[in-house]
């Protein structure tokens, strides 16, 4: 894929060369019925592949754009507040991806503001690049964004406060306790372990 060209534009400080260390954030969002029951899915994976995190929130009553941007901007916060200053994103939603690029412009007031947001957050990333891909090739974003539906219909009528996160951590067992290396983990944290071997 070609560099984000149009990041120049917006932000002339960003430097077009794909850096060492990145995240990929794997962005889908829905509404059944548009606008209708919404909601948001991410994984985060780092350069490699590797899954760290997903993310995934219900919206209420809101449209499908609405649910999209709402997964960029999630995605690109996960980035600032976990230290990580170059993203990736993939998008199903072409609509999403050439307003963030500048072809389209947006004239929704709703997703003015949304743009503005993540524009915002964007200009504190020292390289971002976002892409489109079709929905199956960004199927487990799309089923997060289906679960936070599926969760959210008929018991909420308004957002969660915070969007559900799940993160992978390594460690090794020592004298019967689970070790992980520099992640402090607050009492009560719910885990749960898979063996490799």
């Amino acid at each position: 894929m070609p560099e984000f060209s149009t990041t120049r534009g917006l932000f002339p400080s960003r430097s077009p060369k794909v850096p060492e260390h990145y995240l990929i954030a794997h962005s889908d969002g829905g509404a059944r019925g548009n606008p209708g029951p919404a909601g948001y899915g991410v994984v985060i994976q780092d350069q490699s592949g590797k899954k760290i995190a997903t993310l995934s929130q219900y919206l209420g009553h809101q449209t499908n754009n609405f649910a999209e941007y709402q997964g960029l901007i999630a995605a690109l916060e996960y980035a600032i507040d976990h230290g990580h200053k170059a993203l990736k994103v993939v998008s199903d939603s072409e609509l999403l991806v050439r307003q963030i690029k500048g072809i389209y412009k947006v004239k929704n007031q709703a997703l003015k503001d949304l743009h503005a947001r993540a524009k915002d957050v964007i200009a504190k990333l020292d390289w971002f690049q976002i892409e489109h891909a079709l929905r199956e090739h960004n199927h487990e974003a799309d089923r997060l964004a289906n679960e936070a539906m599926d969760q959210g219909m008929g018991r909420r009528t308004s957002p969660q406060p915070s969007p559900r996160a799940t993160e992978e951590f390594e460690g090794v067992v020592q004298d019967g306790v689970i070790k992980l290396p520099g992640n402090n983990l607050p009492e009560g944290t719910r885990v749960q372990v898979r063996v490799k071997k």
